[in-house]
């Protein structure tokens, strides 16, 4: 049984020129690589931090 309700991308696609849609992507793109590699960074310091320490000592 279909939905009736109207999917809410292809009405924020369709509203947009495709050069901005374009943008909006790229800038979505952009943002999720810069938060992975954050993380990664983040992640990369609390191990060598830990490292150093002796864990159960």
């Amino acid at each position: 049984m279909p939905s009736n309700l109207p999917n809410l991308r292809r009405l924020f696609v369709e509203a947009r020129t495709e050069g901005e849609e374009s943008a909006y992507s790229r800038n979505a793109f952009y943002n999720l690589v810069l938060f992975m590699s954050s993380v990664a960074v983040f992640s990369l310091v609390a191990q060598r931090m830990t490292t150093g320490k002796g864990v159960g000592v």
